[in-house]
């Protein structure tokens, strides 16, 4: 590698921690763990755990996956060789941290972070599977535009902005399948794994410009010293693959991993749907598979609480 790199002019960014980053994740986990000691403490020491392990693990897990995102190589590579790392980036925030930083939030932390009545009724409205489809891609597309991913490469606090909006796109997002309150209901397992292939869908088009272009797209990169014999043009090609195929099958993963769990569910019913709580959330109140239709009608009401489910 490094006789690879001297032939090229090229250098492997050297280590160095992003002091900003550390501090930033960092607190994020001090905060998750003082917030289930105080309510610990609340609880007395009869009471329930205010976390599982798993919720412990999965969050933490998530804070990990941030980290890793953000600082060095993924950080250094994306924002300085080459956009396939970038991409990688992204989808560790989208659709691994993400999924993990909501699986390890309990209901009651979930409640207190969404304070009001007001914002818990506005997560709901754009929690739900359409709006959730719309919104998700319409930030990934935004995202990826040419005059967007130059901006953010340039400018270092409008690129934290951008993941910040990307973050809390992929959270919501993730909420018809991974929602922790009863007020946000997941969607029943058909209707989680329809809404999953649908996300893998819009990402096609997209990722086709990128791996069929003829040219590349984000001329800042074709500045940046290259690692190797990756021209810009194939860096490019390489970021479309790992959008439409490395996306696709992460989002297949958790379809099929929704499908089996559903399936032996249903076994240990005797074939009768499934209607025990979610081990997680407490949450037997999901959406059926005629609310397609309701959420359509919905999306021209007058607020996000124009209608609640039975």
């Amino acid at each position: 590698m490094s006789a690879v790199l001297a032939a090229t002019g090229a250098a492997f960014p050297h280590w160095h921690m992003h002091l900003d980053s550390w501090l930033l994740i960092g607190l994020v986990e001090v905060l998750y763990l003082a917030a289930l000691f105080r309510e610990r403490a609340r609880r007395g020491p009869g009471g329930e755990p205010p976390a599982t392990r798993r919720q412990l693990v999965a969050f933490t897990a998530g804070v990990a996956v941030l980290w890793l995102a953000s600082d060095w190589p993924v950080h250094d590579l994306a924002e300085g060789y080459l956009y396939s790392v970038h991409m990688v980036q992204h989808l560790l925030f989208t659709l691994v941290a993400s999924g993990l930083l909501l699986l390890g939030t309990p209901a009651w932390l979930a409640r207190r972070l969404l304070g009001s009545t007001r914002r818990l009724a506005f997560v709901r409205g754009v929690s739900r599977p359409i709006v959730g489809l719309l919104q998700f891609n319409l930030v990934l597309v935004l995202s990826h535009w040419p005059a967007v991913v130059e901006a953010t490469v340039r400018w270092h606090p409008l690129h934290f902005v951008a993941h910040a909006v990307l973050l809390i796109s992929a959270v919501l997002m993730w909420m018809p399948v991974l929602s922790p309150l009863r007020e946000v209901p997941r969607a029943k397992p058909p209707m989680q794994m329809l809404y999953l292939f649908l996300q893998t869908v819009v990402p096609t088009v997209p990722a086709s410009f990128l791996t069929f272009g003829a040219k590349p797209l984000y001329r800042i990169y074709e500045t940046f010293p290259r690692l190797g014999d990756i021209s810009p043009l194939t860096d490019q090609q390489v970021a479309g693959l790992i959008m439409k195929i490395g996306a696709g099958f992460y989002l297949w993963a958790v379809i099929a991993g929704i499908f089996f769990r559903w399936y032996s569910s249903e076994e240990r019913m005797g074939g009768e749907p499934a209607r025990s709580p979610d081990p997680l959330s407490g949450d037997d109140d999901v959406l059926l598979w005629e609310d397609v239709e309701a959420e359509l009608r919905q999306l021209g009401d007058d607020g996000p609480t124009a209608s609640r489910r039975t």
